[in-house]
C-alpha cells in the first residue's frame, strides 16, 4: 500500500486560513486542495494528513480543503476512505473534518 503524509504545519502553514486564494490570502484551503491534495490524491492508497502543531484550523480552510476535495471527486466515501488524519493536538478537529467532508455532496 502506498501511503503519503502530510504535516500541514510543515510543508503548508501553521496558520491555515481562508477559503479562496488569493481573496483570504495564501494560506488558504483552495490553495492547500489545489497544490499539496489534489496533484497526489490518485497516486497514492492513503493520505495521512497531520494535523498537529497548528494555531488553529477554521472552518472556511477546512470545508474548501476537504469538502472541496469531496466535491471535485464528487464522493465523500471515496475521499474518507483515502484520507487518514492525526490530530493529538486537537482531536475533536479530526470529527469536524469528517463532518466537512460527508457534507460536502449533500
Amino acid at each position: 500500500m502506498k501511503t503519503h503524509t502530510i504535516k500541514i504545519s510543515d510543508v503548508f502553514s501553521p496558520t491555515p486560513k481562508g477559503r479562496e486564494h488569493p481573496v483570504d490570502g495564501p494560506n488558504t484551503g483552495q490553495r492547500f486542495r489545489e497544490e499539496l491534495l489534489e496533484p497526489i490524491f490518485d497516486k497514492y492508497d492513503k493520505i495521512i494528513i497531520d494535523l498537529d502543531d497548528l494555531y488553529g484550523c477554521p472552518s472556511s480552510f477546512r470545508e474548501e480543503a476537504f469538502g472541496g476535495l469531496a466535491r471535485k471527486y464528487k464522493s465523500s466515501k471515496k475521499v474518507l476512505g483515502k484520507l487518514e488524519f492525526i490530530c493529538t493536538d486537537e482531536p475533536p478537529l479530526i470529527d469536524e473534518i469528517i463532518k466537512d467532508i460527508k457534507g460536502a455532496n449533500d
